[in-house]
């Protein structure tokens, strides 16, 4: 079953190149707008091979790495603390509620203010966006917590301590690792994003600065490492699911299928 799945995803991936490669040389759509996909693959080798590229990549891998790792730091402890001190979900509910739908995008304007095209601008607008993505999971996972289970390590005499390692975190840990992998890709979005918009160093300057120059090709290659990227990113989060959750019953049955 796996091997006829990437049969079937690498001949889907075939056929949109080879569409790629005609639809522009018919004439359907033109090359100025739409280069062949040859000439794409070519840009793209071209990237490859300067420096700046690979500083920009840096840069980007940075920012995303840095800002995901904060997000979901700051996502798990402060899940973790409104779950479990009393009455504090209800007090922060109207605020998270109220904060979590405001686009990370509104707030570039103030990241340019605060920090201008420096780093820190683009950990603001993916800690932001991120940070709800890991929240909002940790919620819902202690929630689901089983009562019987919670009053059963109580009548065993565990503290806060022992029943959040033993009972709480090991619920909760399949949410925790669908928020991480959310906030991965949106914290890649946000980050080219930032980059696009407030010309803070990485791929999305080159792509912006491309796109201005006319180097369509060129602007079509980076586009195509961001998607790249994102691919990468999404099968690497799922692969640390996975192992995180290997004794998981989801996940075992995954396998099993």
């Amino acid at each position: 079953m796996k091997g006829l799945n990437a049969a079937l995803g690498a001949a889907g991936l075939a056929v949109f190149l080879a569409l790629g490669e005609a639809v522009p040389r018919l004439g359907l759509v033109k090359e100025v707008y739409f280069p062949p996909t040859s000439r794409i693959a070519e840009a793209l080798w071209q990237e490859t091979r300067d420096d700046a590229f690979w500083t920009a990549l840096g840069d980007t891998l940075t920012g995303w790495a840095l800002g995901l790792a904060i997000a979901v730091t700051a996502g798990i402890l402060a899940g973790g603390l409104i779950s479990v001190v009393p009455h504090l979900r209800e007090a922060t509910a109207s605020t998270i509620e109220f904060l979590r739908p405001i686009p990370s995008v509104a707030l570039i304007p103030l990241a340019v203010l605060l920090y201008g095209t420096e780093l820190r601008s683009v950990l603001l607008l993916v800690v932001y966006a991120s940070f709800w993505q890991v929240l909002i999971q940790v919620l819902y996972g202690v929630q689901d917590v089983d009562p019987v289970a919670e009053e059963t390590a109580r009548s065993y005499g565990l503290g806060t301590w022992a029943r959040t390692r033993h009972v709480l975190w090991p619920s909760a840990l399949p949410y925790v690792m669908t928020g991480v992998r959310l906030a991965a890709a949106v914290a890649l979005i946000l980050t080219v994003t930032a980059e696009l918009v407030i010309g803070a160093p990485g791929l999305g300057k080159r792509i912006a600065v491309a796109q201005v120059s006319q180097a369509v090709p060129e602007m079509y290659a980076l586009l195509v490492v961001t998607g790249l990227l994102g691919l990468l990113i999404n099968v690497g989060a799922r692969t640390v699911e996975r192992r995180a959750l290997a004794w998981h019953q989801s996940v075992r049955g995954e396998v099993a299928v």
